[in-house]
Formats: structure tokens, sequence, C-alpha cells
């Protein structure tokens, strides 16, 4: 806001509209507006991908790999929040159409791109890993395989079994669905540091549900859950919601940068750990364990992480996530590698591609499948949708 001085006369602030106040100090998140892409977070995708890959192939070598994917939840809930918070921020509002059609142009072309070429394997050549994969694509598709996974108490059937891993997307998607609408209700109606008190009260609920469903035979549903594996996204969530909450002189926000950059290696060291030594999907001694406190310890331990690389950009963690080609990886082909992985090591499998040559064989096919994806259907679309977003950015200017 501009002033005018006269001489010995200095003219009077105009008063700002209620809409004005509103994008001024977003409910007490202003802060958020210092938010933007951390490239130790993408570096951090890139390690999370490879080590869920090498979990697939080599499961004996890292037994608790699937933690990866924990790890990608908690990103998740942090990056999706912080956007969501800084729209408020400045706008005081958050479009939720806008929301879900960014998401869908990320997430749901290269999917279904994915999900038909399953199909048309399982279809046109006579593949045993393959065969009824049109089935799971299917399902695939509507993003409902983790909610059919849940409820099968016994061995996991065959018929989502060539798609089995995009149970996380369902998890993620169902989350992008109901967190939007419920942090707006919450942003509109309650002060900043209710918002924050009821983030924290929704991580520990999930928690005490686990603990309440816990039995060997309820394993997948607790593992495949949207509402047992909540707390993973939700303390993401909770992260960014403290973070745009601490203004930049705040002694608080000081301490936090302080503490996580010193906690930041033995968070790490314990997630590898837990990837090394905890069969988190096989029955063992762990499993009342980590299908009750350990999935939010996880959790915990990631957001750590997360901290440190967002608030200690200068620190070695984040220098070494850092790194352009992994930081590029994890923009732009993390997303592309995690959709492929899955099909492109049944379909080697079933092409008599095994022992020690499927792990680089595997590595290399679903790094080319990503890059074809990122190339061919992400990079394309998402160009078009900035593109877009620019042409309507005087429009929206100059009608306020």
């Amino acid at each position: 806001m501009s002033t005018k001085q006269s001489v010995g006369v200095q003219a009077a602030p105009p008063v700002p509209s209620s809409a004005e106040r509103r994008r001024g100090d977003g409910r007490g998140f202003s802060s958020a507006l210092r938010g933007g892409r951390v490239a130790g977070l993408d570096g951090l995708r890139t390690v999370a991908v490879m080590l869920v890959i090498v979990y697939h192939l080599e499961p004996e070598a890292v037994p608790g790999g699937s933690v990866a994917v924990d790890v990608f939840f908690t990103i998740s809930g942090f990056v999706i929040t912080r956007l969501l918070v800084t729209e408020y921020a400045r706008t005081g509002h958050i479009g939720l159409l806008s929301f879900y059609r960014r998401r869908w142009l990320r997430l749901g072309p290269a999917l279904l791109v994915m999900c038909a070429v399953t199909a048309l394997l399982s279809v046109a050549l006579p593949l045993p890993l393959f065969d009824g994969a049109w089935v799971a694509a299917a399902l695939t598709a509507a993003s409902v395989v983790n909610l059919v996974r849940a409820g099968e108490s016994g061995p996991y059937s065959d018929l989502t079994a060539p798609l089995s891993h995009t149970w996380s997307l369902g998890v993620e998607e169902q989350f992008y669905l109901a967190w939007p609408l419920l942090l707006l209700v919450l942003l509109r109606h309650t002060t900043a540091r209710a918002v924050l008190g009821w983030a924290a009260a929704l991580c520990v609920l999930p928690v005490l549900w686990r603990m309440a469903l816990w039995d060997p035979t309820a394993a997948h549903r607790i593992y495949n859950g949207p509402d047992t594996r909540a707390d993973q996204l939700l303390v993401g969530a909770l992260l960014a919601l403290v973070l745009a909450r601490l203004r930049a002189d705040d002694p608080r926000l000081a301490l936090l940068r302080r503490w996580s950059q010193r906690l930041c290696w033995p968070a790490l060291a314990l997630l590898g750990l837990i990837a090394w030594q905890v069969p988190i999907t096989e029955p063992s001694g762990w499993n009342p364990v980590w299908y009750t406190v350990g999935m939010l310890a996880a959790a915990v331990l990631s957001a750590v992480v997360v901290a440190a690389l967002d608030l200690c950009p200068r620190a070695w963690p984040s220098r070494l996530l850092s790194v352009p080609a992994l930081a590029w990886a994890g923009r732009n082909l993390s997303y592309g590698m995690y959709l492929w992985h899955y099909p492109a090591i049944r379909l080697l499998s079933d092409l008599g591609v095994d022992g020690g040559r499927l792990l680089p064989a595997g590595v290399a096919a679903t790094t080319a499948a990503a890059l074809v994806s990122y190339v061919l259907v992400e990079r394309p679309l998402l160009r078009r949708d900035r593109f877009r977003v620019r042409r309507l950015e005087p429009v929206a200017a100059a009608a306020r």
C-alpha cells in the first residue's frame, strides 16, 4: 500500500476491504507465502521411488522397503497442504474445482495411459502374469484398488495383482478429495490455533482406530484403508500448517529449524533401518507394533526429514538430495517411475528375465517408460495448463 506526502501533511491510508484483510492475514497463516518448490524434497522422492523398486525386485534385501510409501504419504500431505494454505493466505479462498482439476491433470492422464497399456497387454499377448489384468486396470482407473485389497482378509487375490502397487495412489487420491474441503471449512470457521489443534487431533484418531481394529486377519484392512493410513498424510499436513503459522522472525521457527537439522540424520538412519530390518508386509513379531503405532512413527520421522529439507537448504542432507539430476528426476519422473515399475517388472519376468539381470533391467525399463510418459503425456498437459493460467491472470487482476 503506497502513501503520498504533501508539505507537512501525510495522507491517511485507505481502509482495506474485508477481502483485502483476509488476503493479507490468511487467518493467521500469511507466512505460508514464503513457500516454494524444495529441491531436497524432489531428491527425496527419487530415493523413495528407487527404494520401492528395489523392494519389489529384491524383497529379501530390503524387507521393509515399503516404508518408502509412508515417506511419500507424508511428503504429499505436506506439499498439498502448503499449496492450499498459501492460496488461502493470498486470496482468502481455496478454489476447490481448480485444485481438483490440477490434481487430475497431474495424475490422471498418465495413470490412464498406464492402465490402457496394461489392459492391452492382457488381451493381446499370452503373458501369464498379465492374465486378467484388464480388471485390475479398470479398478486402478477408478482409484479403488486399495478399497478392494482392504476387503480381503486372507491372502490377496489375483483381482488386483497386476497393478497392486496402485493401492497407495488410491489412498492419496481419496485424501485429496476429502482434505481440501475439510481444511477450507476449518480455515473459514475457526482460528489458526484451532486449525492446528484439529489437525493434530486428526493425526491421532487413525492410531486409535488401528488399535481397535488390530488383529492379524485385519492387516490388509489396516494397510490399505484410507482411514487407517490418513495419519501419515495428516502429519505432513500438520507440518505445513505449523510452518505456515510461524513468521520468519518467530523464535519458535528458529527452534524448529535447529532441531530438525539436528534430528534429520537420525531420522533418515531410522527409516533406513526400518527398510533394512523390519518385514512390514510379512507376518512377523513386528506386525502388532507396526500396524498400530509404527505407521505414525514412520510419518513423524518423515516429517522431521521434510522439515529439515524445507528449513535448512544449506545443511548436508539438503545439499545431497538437491543434486540437480536427483532433484530433476524426483520432480519429473518419480510419479511415472512409480506408475510403471510394477508392470515393467512383471513384463520382464514373463519374458524370462530373472536372477541378477532383473534389477538393472527393471530399473532401465522403468526409467525409460517414465521418460516416455513425461515427454508425451505429463509435460504437454502441464505446459498447456500453465499457459492457460497465465492467460487468465490479467483478466482476473482487472476484475478485482
